[in-house]
């Protein structure tokens, strides 16, 4: 067996940093963390090199005798626990006293502090640990910490490192969370000497999101106060209608500090649960006050984890606490009746019958929105045209406005031949029942319509397939219905295709499902690159910093698969072209959900940022559930399926259940 020893502290010390210094962006928070426990109401945190070369942060907090200054490079030495009973109701955000140590083990370090009140000031340099001989310095009050060259002593760290911009991003984001935390503290960033974030420090927390999430943000926001028992739940959350789609923008804080909690997560997007699109994420920005005894602190190296003693009741307070919020918020669109547009369509005197009075003489009473049939408008029009695309003889065209230069609404509309009034006894059972109004007569060109026009209902959605799918497809797979093995019984929800074959199966697809498993086969097969779309106004994304920063590691990668995207400061992303394949206000979820995936499955591998590219772009432009399809473009996607082309979508999901007739028959007790 090898002998034991004892580590040295230096060693040690280095062991410890591997904990606690992961990045630069691990050195701002713990150097914040210890400004806004001095007491500061200005912090300013300064970067180079994305941090690896410089990291400065001044405070005017209380700072540190100079007799002090060595002790507090020391492990284990703190200004703000002295007993055990203290460790039960932490209130400071740091406290194990490793920080300043770790940090110093592996960086160069000067440290120039100046008591409140005292004359002047002492300094401090350390390198690797090692601490020189403390001299009297002249400074402001409180505490300047710059930390260079980090990981000068430890080349293995240095290759795990990313970009300056993911650096200096991931370091801004620790910012945000601290200004959040503390919006009676002014903040302000300054990377590469060019200003990037700055608070005002007024106290207010909507004026500090503002300044450090961005004004769109700001403005999707409800504001959020309830309590549960000793639990205090106050901040803001998004509107229903203006969620992301990521989690990015959820910020959770108990008494001060910046945490990831599962269980807060679950209460807050159980609040919007029946509000929310499904896929998308609140956001929010939410303070959880309650007694220090009540949660631990201490379960997490970072200190970013902690645990509640009664989780049940923290629940139930940011869960009531939201979800009073939506419901006073004005959350809900029903709610709302729209508000109502007088409409005075333009009058064709000359298109009138002699008859008739003219529209300053009677109010005009017919509904502005009707529908008329493709038939009748080409009869209208003298007929013999061509069918209007994506619309069958018993389709309805619907007319909702006017174009300069066309003829009037007036003209064009039709309505519905009256009921004749014995018929309409007769049907009611009633001999006294009045007549309808008649309707204005129809110009004398105009044939008589053969039938009334159809209900009222908004234009089917029809969505045009790729093209190899659309065309090339439906030319050598499509076969007619009596001879395919299978036939297509209908579409439920207007989201999942009905279908059985002649062994008596019955088949439910998801049409969704299916043509994005479409659409990323053919991507990642073509040997072409994909095709961009230039835009005509350059969209701007703003992300949270995380995810900007893995954008900003992946523009090459972007570049290739279609968006043209550049760096525009503040977490925003300028995206000039778009692929094709998605639509224009598309753009901002596409470039989210990307940055979302490459956060979560990580950004080494090109392979696999590629397929998170292609997982999003066939997303965005394959059928929506909801979406009403013409029967042809549904047969080409169940025979990709029934072939056995096609079994799961891109992420995993099936495309198609199949249900026995056997198991069809139990649910009915029928075997």
């Amino acid at each position: 067996m090898p002998l034991i020893h004892q580590l040295s502290p230096h060693l040690a010390d280095m062991i410890a940093a591997g904990e606690v210094v992961e990045r630069p962006a691990s050195v701002v928070k713990e150097l914040l963390e210890n400004a806004i426990d001095a007491g500061a109401s200005a912090v300013t945190v300064e970067l180079r090199g994305g941090g690896m070369s410089l990291i400065r942060v001044s405070d005017n907090g209380c700072g540190i005798a100079p007799e002090e200054l060595k002790t507090a490079f020391l492990r284990h030495a703190t200004s703000k626990l002295r007993t055990e009973e203290d460790l039960s109701c932490i209130g400071t955000l740091g406290f194990r006293g490793e920080a300043l140590a770790a940090i110093a083990a592996v960086s160069r370090v000067e440290i120039a502090s100046r008591r409140r009140g005292a004359p002047t000031g002492a300094r401090l340099l350390l390198e690797g640990g090692a601490a020189g001989e403390t001299e009297d310095w002249g400074c402001p009050e409180g505490t300047v910490l710059s930390v260079r060259d980090l990981f000068f002593n430890t080349p293995a760290r240095m290759k795990f490192m990313k970009k300056d911009s993911a650096e200096a991003s991931a370091a801004a984001a620790v910012v945000q969370h601290e200004a959040l935390s503390h919006p009676r503290v002014s903040f302000k960033l300054l990377r590469d000497g060019a200003e990037q974030l700055c608070t005002p420090g007024d106290g207010q927390l909507l004026s500090t999101v503002y300044a450090a999430l961005g004004r769109e943000f700001a403005l999707s926001l409800l504001p959020v106060e309830g309590s549960g028992g000793a639990i205090l739940v106050e901040g803001f959350v998004s509107r229903s209608l203006q969620c992301r789609g990521s989690r990015s923008m959820q910020h959770f804080y108990v008494n001060g500090r910046y945490v990831k909690s599962s269980l807060l997560t679950a209460a807050l997007e159980e609040a919007y649960r029946n509000q929310m699109m499904k896929g998308k994420f609140p956001g929010c920005v939410l303070h959880i006050s309650l007694p220090l005894d009540a949660v631990d602190v201490n379960v997490h190296p970072a200190k970013t984890v902690v645990k509640f003693l009664n989780e049940r009741a923290a629940f139930d307070a940011v869960y009531y606490a939201v979800k009073r919020a939506l419901e006073t918020g004005g959350e809900r669109p029903a709610e709302k009746a729209a508000p109502q547009i007088p409409v005075t369509p333009a009058a064709a005197p000359e298109r009138r019958s002699a008859g008739r009075a003219s529209a300053a003489e009677t109010p005009r009473t017919a509904p502005f929105y009707q529908t008329m049939t493709a038939r009748e408008f080409r009869a209208r029009e003298g007929g013999g045209g061509k069918p209007l695309t994506s619309f069958t003889e018993k389709q309805s065209v619907p007319w909702v406005a006017e174009m300069p230069g066309t003829v009037s609404v007036a003209d064009v509309i039709r309505p519905p031949a009256p009921m004749p009034e014995h018929a309409a006894a007769q049907n009611t059972g009633v001999q006294d029942a009045p007549s309808p109004p008649a309707p204005p007569e129809p110009a004398e060109h105009e044939e008589p319509a053969a039938s009334p026009a159809p209900e009222k209902r908004p234009a089917p959605e029809t969505i045009d397939l790729p093209a190899p799918l659309a065309e090339e497809d439906a030319q050598t797979r499509l076969t007619p219905e009596t001879e395919a093995p299978w036939r297509i019984a209908g579409e439920v929800l207007r989201t999942y295709i009905i279908c059985e074959d002649g062994a008596g199966s019955v088949y439910l697809i998801d049409k969704h499902a299916a043509h994005e498993r479409v659409n990323f086969d053919r991507m990642k097969a073509a040997a072409a690159p994909i095709m961009g779309q230039q835009l005509l106004v350059p969209e701007t994304v703003t992300l949270a910093a995380g995810e900007y920063a893995a954008l900003l590691e992946h523009l090459d990668l972007l570049n290739r698969f279609g968006f043209e995207a550049e760096d525009f400061g503040d977490n925003t992303i300028l995206c000039r072209t778009c692929p094709a394949e998605i639509d224009a206000a598309a753009i901002a979820p596409a470039l989210e959900e990307i940055a979302a995936e490459l956060l979560r499955t990580g950004r080494a591998d090109p392979d696999s940022a590629r397929d998170v590219m292609l997982h999003t772009m066939a997303c965005k432009a394959a059928i929506k559930a909801g979406m009403v399809n013409d029967e042809r473009e549904l047969r080409v996607l169940v025979d990709k399926v029934q072939s056995g082309d096609i079994q799961y979508c891109p992420h995993g999901r099936p495309v198609k259940v199949r249900i026995s007739k056997y198991e069809l028959e139990k649910l009915f007790k029928r075997a």
